[in-house]
């Protein structure tokens, strides 16, 4: 394989090991063929275990994305009203002098704290993703971002029960004889683990999707449990019940490998079937058959998506699910316990990329789902957020309170900065635009949330226009402010080299040497025939056992997704063993629809919204309605509807079918602003309150009424 700077510009076609780059959990390991200096075509490389030589529709044309006529190739400066999209082309030292001019009197006038970054995982790499500016802001002194996207709630209720553990291999599915996927459209957002759920099919498992869409997991699944958004705590609590109560426990390993048992029992007691029946619409009858045959089929697994943290009690649901691998021992053999993130297996620096020692105790935190509320000075910040730098994301689509994030944007006393691929709906509100190069264009080296390897990013071509990459980014903010510690004039080598800590046991074997001959590795564990972390216990949690009772009781977030920050941490005091936190918002609002808004098939986010095939793929913004739901509100099949409460509005195109649960409504996100019929997309309607543990989103916690147009 052969890195860009070893490319003659002509007459040559080549092959260039990469990464895909996005917030998915298979970061697949990609080939791309380059000719003449320019990228051809990408392709999954057939040789990585996991990729299997695939990749999704998200990413099979990816260099049409480095390529797309509508990429921003040089700085920016807006000339026309806010969210016009109106720009003038400008020197990269007109651009960083502009910002660091109007960055220093800001905070002259307002303090370090009137600066505020807003970024997540546009891209997913250790050097350019989530971290890559964190160094920066601490230096600056500016407001520390709190990035809850997905997973917080999940990591902390996950880490209060069985430690920050990666828990089952995803390979190892293949062993697992009982599969239950809980709030996760596989299929569609984790597509190379499919493959391996299929074969343990194959080989006489049985597959239960519980969620209250019928989607092409659940179509491909032996039975589909459809659920009322926001319950499943009380399916689990309920599983948890009949198991206990019928003797499906095993004693030994309760006896031996976990604490609070008799808490726990005393907590389930009255969570009967019918009580579960009630909150979650499923039958009793089946909820008992699905707990007693998960807990007689070993090794059993339970694999939960990110949708499962999304509603008022996520977290305490997923501290319950968490407990039930250990009731009935589904950790002793390989395949069996619990898939959350196996991205805890992965030996990232982060303390060496993020230099917390840089941040000023005390400093602010303000989450980026309040970011509308903050911009509009509804937060009543002191001082009020007068600067921002986007990158990495598209708070306009992704954050909820759509029309207050839109007007806090439009306020002309704001200075916005944008780094991105192309004019996002974001970027047409930013006062300076920059060029972010793609993955194609730049070094990078990624874990992955979603199995056990390790993937070198090699750039395959030369940057487009003056894009540059987020690491050369900042290191030109930093001389643009005159800051000068080393960290943050690191080369992309020098930050490589920090990026893992090779001398981890996990990482045995594998060096920056290796990594380039081979593009990946897996890490230093036993193999998926062999790996079960839990079968005599040793979890990472204080006692070292699953804590049905947990040691922690106070409310937090993962340090990783603020900064490193533990500042100003929600520190409220939880109950200690999982209980039912039922939904907040009913139908006693007036509106009757339950609306969940799940992650699209052709986009990651709002990743890949502006590309005209992936846009072919997903069609535009649609709202999914049971026929019964539709007659009485006479919705027909192809209308066009409003979908409102007392948040915002949209406009959709109304699909009727019978996959979707009676009294929920469906409208996938990702769909941008600038492409939908009124210029609002789902997240207009979507609440900012947080669930019960790490600040979570509660996007599924959300009702609304539909109506023809």
């Amino acid at each position: 394989m052969t890195a860009i700077e070893d490319l003659p510009l002509t007459d040559v076609t080549t092959t260039v090991r990469a990464a895909c780059p996005h917030d998915c959990p298979d970061t697949c390991a990609m080939l791309v063929t380059v000719a003449d200096g320019k990228a051809t075509g990408v392709r999954g490389d057939p040789d990585h275990p996991f990729t299997r030589g695939g990749l999704c529709v998200k990413v099979n044309n990816y260099p049409e994305k480095t390529y797309s006529p509508d990429r921003v190739l040089h700085p920016l400066r807006r000339t026309g009203p806010k969210g016009s999209g109106r720009f003038e082309q400008i020197t990269w030292d007109e651009a960083l002098s502009e910002i660091a001019t109007r960055f220093r009197a800001t905070i002259d006038s307002h303090g370090p704290e009137s600066v505020m970054p807003v970024s997540y995982l546009g891209t997913q790499g250790i050097l350019n993703g989530l971290s890559v500016g964190d160094p920066f802001f601490h230096r600056l002194g500016a407001t520390v971002t709190e990035r809850t996207y997905c997973d917080s709630g999940s990591c902390t209720a996950y880490s209060m029960t069985i430690g920050a553990t990666a828990g089952v291999d995803p390979e190892s599915l293949v062993h697992s004889r009982y599969i239950i996927i809980w709030a996760c459209n596989m299929i569609s957002t984790n597509l190379h683990l499919w493959p391996f759920v299929a074969e343990a099919q194959k080989r006489g498992a049985k597959v239960v999707v519980i969620d209250p869409m019928r989607h092409r997991t659940a179509k491909a699944a032996d039975w589909h449990i459809p659920i009322r958004p926001g319950t499943d705590g009380a399916l689990a609590l309920a599983m948890m019940h009949v198991i206990i109560t019928e003797g499906l426990t095993d004693e030994a390993y309760v006896r031996d490998h976990t604490v609070g048992y008799d808490e726990l029992v005393e907590r389930v007691a009255e969570h009967t079937p019918e009580w579960a029946s009630e909150e979650t619409g499923i039958p009793a009858e089946d909820i008992r058959t699905l707990a007693r045959e998960y807990a007689a089929s070993s090794p059993s697994l339970i694999r939960i998506g990110v949708a499962i943290e999304r509603h008022a009690g996520g977290g305490q649901t997923v501290r319950a699910i968490s407990c039930l691998p250990s009731l009935v021992g589904a950790w002793r053999e390989v395949g069996g316990g619990l898939l959350q993130l196996p991205l805890w297996a992965h030996p990232v620096n982060w303390g060496a990329l993020i230099h917390p020692e840089l941040q000023q105790p005390g400093t602010r935190v303000v989450n980026q789902f309040l970011l509308g509320r903050a911009l509009t000075g509804e937060m009543e910040l002191d001082p009020p957020v007068n600067a921002l730098m986007v990158y990495n994301s598209n708070p306009l689509v992704v954050c909820p309170e759509q029309d207050k994030m839109a007007a806090g944007l439009a306020r002309e006393d704001l200075f916005t900065v944008v780094s991105d691929h192309v004019l996002t709906d974001t970027a047409r509100y930013a006062d300076i635009v920059l060029p972010a190069t793609t993955q194609l264009e730049q070094h990078d080296i990624m874990f992955s949330w979603g199995h056990f390897y390790v993937t070198l990013n090699t750039p395959a071509v030369a940057p487009e226009g003056e894009a540059v990459s987020n690491t050369e980014l900042f290191r030109r903010l930093s001389t643009a402010m005159g800051f000068t510690d080393e960290c943050l004039h690191r080369t992309d080598e020098e930050i490589l080299a920090e990026s893992y800590d090779w001398s981890a046991p996990a990482m045995q074997g594998i060096t920056l040497e290796s990594l380039r001959e081979t593009g990946w590795a897996r890490l230093n564990l036993p193999s998926p025939d062999e790996y079960a972390p839990h079968a005599e216990g040793n979890f990472p949690t204080p006692s070292g056992k699953t804590e049905f009772r947990s040691s922690i009781e106070n409310n937090f977030v993962v340090p990783l997704f603020r900064q490193l920050s533990n500042d100003h941490q929600p520190g409220n005091p939880i109950d200690p063993v999982p209980h039912y936190i039922a939904p907040r918002e009913t139908a006693d609002t007036g509106y009757r629809l339950n609306l969940i808004s799940p992650k699209s098939h052709a986009y990651v986010n709002s990743s890949a919204g502006d590309q005209d095939k992936q846009k072919r793929v997903q069609g535009e913004q649609t709202v999914i309605l049971h026929p019964a739901d539709a007659q009485e509100r006479g919705i027909a099949h192809g209308q066009y509807v409003r979908v409102f409460n007392d948040r915002g509005q949209f406009v959709a195109l109304a699909e009727v079918s019978e996959d979707i649960a009676p009294g929920v409504a469906m409208s996938p996100m990702g769909t941008w602003r600038k492409n939908a019929k009124d210029d609002s997309t789902v997240n207009a309607v979507n609440p900012f309150r947080f669930a019960d543990l790490g600040n979570a989103p509660t996007f599924s916690d959300t009702r609304v009424e539909v109506e023809v147009v």
